[in-house]
């Protein structure tokens, strides 16, 4: 029989303090990881508030999407029912999650409750960083530190959080997704995680269509063989699945139950078939997924040399490292590159691109970096000793003096781009718009019915809701007509469908005062009876940075 085995020299003076009192445990030791993450995390939403200081963005009209999103959730909240009521082109994940900074607009104006959504959002866009850094902490604080820091100061990532946009929630929910159906490098077993992480990646896909492409992958993923054999594969990804259609279904059956073809025509057949004036050049695609459109503008040659650099990284330490390890990569790897790839391929192949894009390929290319790189590094260690597990030999960080090294040029660099993303100027042209929106908004008495090419002009203006009856609660002007000339705009022949003219007639016969941005010929159509009715019912009262503002009585000089 054997006896007890004797303790190791130096145990008790490191095993941790002693216990002071009845039921107390070890203190608790915030680990390098932790530090990462929050580190990486506090940087991540100092940047995103600190752009909201600037002049302008704050409580002015910055984009015209966040109208859209924004002013949906404020007409939902005053009972009208989107798709059936107003048209809106994109799922309604970003509307609901607006409705309770929306329920501010009553007490604080409309303005103000914007202003909450987009701090919000900002907060949405540093959680990223968050459940990034949760993905990967099994690989240790220098790769949390390295993917972390780069989406912290990602320019377009950070730039797609200054105000209600769906990219940071479209991460937000993905990361959940993936961190719930990964366990670590490898897929999780448990029912409830892959039913759970469904519910996240159903939920993204109502805010946004791309919730697909990490979808595919991890479908692929749970389907192929793997120890319990075809079945219990093929078992895990019907439980992943039927968290998504109901993640997906609960949140988007009452509106197209309530609005069944109007819903079809909006969110389907608008965005798959919209076609846009011009291709957006391949270069600035490439540049803003790089993080370098708001630098100087770099040779294309040298911009491709870049991107095929980071690619060939990536796909070279991932293949360099199945070679020597006799093994395939693990299926977070697999995940967070096949789904890179999947994107990059998503925002080159269409005609449209918009920076804000590229807040959602952020994390999936820090990641499908970060993780060949730590992977092969992590077979460049030194031998374990003889009696090491495996499980301990892939948790020994590398050696102190490199991993210190490389935590210290991590800092450095990640503190200079963020010195660098901070003192970048804002757009110079919103102190104006922002400026002659506040001036605009004494031309128009309240509860008055002004129609806007750019709801995000009357919302800053506290000026959305109006008193007067039949006024038309239009939110989405370039929707409209996306959605009722099957995916056209005013500049491509949207006017020469019938249902387009009808409503913006209609529109115009019921408005006090119109408000056309400097962009309104994209959004509305010009074709003779719009123009003859809009020249011989409304005068021009004002225009300034923001645009032209026109009232109801007299005669017009034209064209706008």
């Amino acid at each position: 029989m054997m006896g007890k085995i004797p303790p190791v020299p130096g145990a008790e003076r490191t095993a941790g303090p002693a216990v002071t009192g009845a039921g107390a445990g070890p203190a608790r030791r915030v680990t390098p990881v932790a530090l990462a993450i929050t580190l990486t995390t506090a940087l991540a939403l100092f940047l995103r508030l600190w752009q909201l200081t600037k002049h302008g963005y704050l409580l002015g009209p910055t984009e015209y999407d966040d109208g859209v999103y924004f002013g949906s959730a404020l007409r939902l909240i005053h009972g009208a029912v989107p798709y059936k009521d107003f048209v809106t082109v994109q799922p309604p994940g970003v509307m609901l999650l607006m409705t309770p900074a929306a329920l501010f607009a009553g007490p604080l104006g409309t303005a103000k409750a914007l202003f909450i959504g987009r701090v919000l959002t900002a907060c949405a866009g540093a959680a990223g960083v968050t459940l990034t850094g949760l993905l990967i902490r099994h690989r240790g604080a220098l790769a949390v530190a390295v993917a972390g820091g780069f989406l912290a100061v990602y320019p377009d990532g950070v730039y797609a959080a200054h105000t209600v946009l769906i990219e940071p929630w479209l991460v937000l929910f993905c990361l959940a997704g993936a961190l719930a159906v990964l366990d670590g490098d490898h897929l999780a077993s448990s029912g409830r995680r892959l039913a759970a992480g469904g519910v996240a990646f159903g939920f993204a896909g109502v805010c946004k269509a791309w919730a697909i492409f990490p979808v595919i992958v991890l479908l692929i993923l749970l389907v192929l063989p793997g120890p319990g054999g075809l079945g219990r594969s093929l078992r895990r990804a019907a439980i992943f699945l039927s968290g998504i259609v109901a993640g997906f279904a609960l949140p988007v059956l009452p509106f197209a139950i309530l609005a069944p073809r109007a819903f079809y025509n909006s969110v389907i057949v608008a965005q798959w078939a919209r076609t846009d004036d011009i291709r957006i050049p391949t270069s600035f695609r490439v540049a803003s997924m790089l993080g370098l459109s708001h630098g100087p503008n770099l040779p294309h040659l040298l911009l491709a040399a870049i991107a095929a650099a980071i690619a060939a990284l990536a796909a070279g330490c991932s293949l360099l490292a199945t070679v020597i390890s006799r093994r395939w990569p693990p299926p977070l790897e697999i995940f967070v590159m096949a789904t890179a790839a999947l994107i990059v391929v998503a925002f080159v192949w269409p005609p449209d691109y918009y920076y804000h894009y590229a807040g959602f390929l952020g994390p999936f290319l820090a990641l499908a970096v970060v993780l060949p790189v730590a992977r092969l590094a992590g077979l460049a260690r030194p031998p374990r000793p003889a009696l090491s597990t495996a499980r301990e030999t892939a948790s020994r960080p590398a050696p102190r003096a490199a991993y210190r090294l490389g935590l210290a040029a991590t800092a450095v660099i990640v503190l200079v781009l963020a010195v660098l993303q901070g003192r970048t100027a804002p757009d110079p042209q919103l102190h104006g718009i922002a400026d002659a929106v506040i001036a605009d908004e004494k031309v128009f008495p309240p509860g008055s019915c002004v129609l806007a090419d750019s709801v995000s002009y009357t919302i800053a203006a506290d000026r959305f809701f109006s008193t007067v009856p039949g006024c038309p609660i239009m939110v989405d002007a370039i929707g409209t007509d996306y959605a009722l000339s099957r995916g056209k705009n005013a500049l491509n022949g949207a006017g020469n469908v019938p249902a387009v003219q009808r409503i913006w007639l209609s529109a115009l016969s019921r408005a006090q005062y119109v408000w056309l941005s400097g962009l309104w010929e994209r959004r509305m159509p010009w074709t003779p009876p719009i123009e003859s009715y809009f020249t011989a019912h409304f005068r021009l009262v004002r225009a300034d940075a923001s645009g032209r503002v026109y009232q109801r009585g007299g005669q017009s000089d034209g064209k706008p």
